[in-house]
């Protein structure tokens, strides 16, 4: 019994002397991972531009019922509603009213085949967005290739903040901006673009008549009396000088009659 109370006391004292009771957790700075950087939100994407349906625009923009029929049976309105809506570039449009058809008499657009008024209808329209301001640099690399291509050709001028365009046969100006938001731009114009890849050379204006020269006289006709300074007589005296003569006449008939009646 005692000899077990005395091993109980040493083992309990040797726990008390060891140098690891106390001894805390060491945690190694080493081992905890470094935390990975939060990468950057994406930036939002541009919102793209609004659709703009080109035939209800043109309806109820003006009167441009004619130009809209003309797209619509030529299908030049899906290559212009794709340049509008498919592309970067955009698209800007001249439209005619309707007095601009119905004023055109020479040359007839009736007689045009299908094709040359697909071109008429593209020569309308420039593959670009163009705001009024934008005309002033764009007159000075004229002439300015439309959608129809090739020769199909328009020059600009800017006079004083008016844009004039000139076909070879049409000379008109802008009137008004129809609709000028990205990506459609549409200006008023008061006469028919006519190309002259289709109607040739326009024909020169007739030159003013010259006026009509004084009839000189001849050499056989005799001048005239007010040509010489001299005024022609009067009816009065014209048949003042006829009595005079006939008085004479007679008086001399009698001198001679009274003479032979002495002798």
């Amino acid at each position: 019994m005692a000899v077990n109370m005395i091993f109980m006391v040493i083992s309990l004292l040797v726990m008390l002397s060891s140098p690891f009771t106390n001894a805390q957790p060491v945690v190694s700075q080493a081992s905890s991972p470094t935390p990975a950087p939060v990468p950057a939100p994406a930036p939002a994407p541009a919102p793209a531009p609004d659709y703009v349906n080109l035939a209800y625009l043109l309806s109820v923009a003006g009167p441009f019922h004619t130009f809209l029929n003309l797209l619509q049976s030529t299908k030049v309105i899906k290559t212009f509603q794709d340049q509008a809506n498919n592309t970067e570039q955009g698209i800007t449009i001249f439209v005619p009213t309707d007095s601009a058809f119905s004023s055109l008499k020479k040359p007839s657009l009736s007689n045009l085949t299908q094709d040359e008024k697909k071109s008429l209808v593209l020569f309308h329209g420039l593959s670009q967005f163009y705001t009024l301001s934008d005309f002033n640099s764009l007159s000075q690399s004229s002439p300015v290739t439309t959608m129809a291509g090739g020769e199909y050709t328009l020059n600009f001028t800017d006079a004083s903040g008016t844009v004039h365009l000139s076909s070879g046969w049409t000379n008109t100006k802008v009137s008004s901006s129809v609709h000028s938001t990205t990506p459609v731009s549409l200006f008023q114009v008061d006469r028919v673009l006519l190309p002259e890849a289709i109607f040739g050379q326009a024909p020169p204006p007739a030159p003013a008549p010259a006026p009509s020269p004084e009839i000189a006289p001849t050499a056989d006709t005799p001048p005239s009396r007010s040509s010489q300074g001299i005024s022609p007589p009067s009816p009065a005296s014209s048949s003042h000088r006829i009595i005079t003569w006939g008085a004479l006449l007679y008086l001399a008939l009698g001198i001679s009659g009274g003479l032979i009646l002495f002798f």
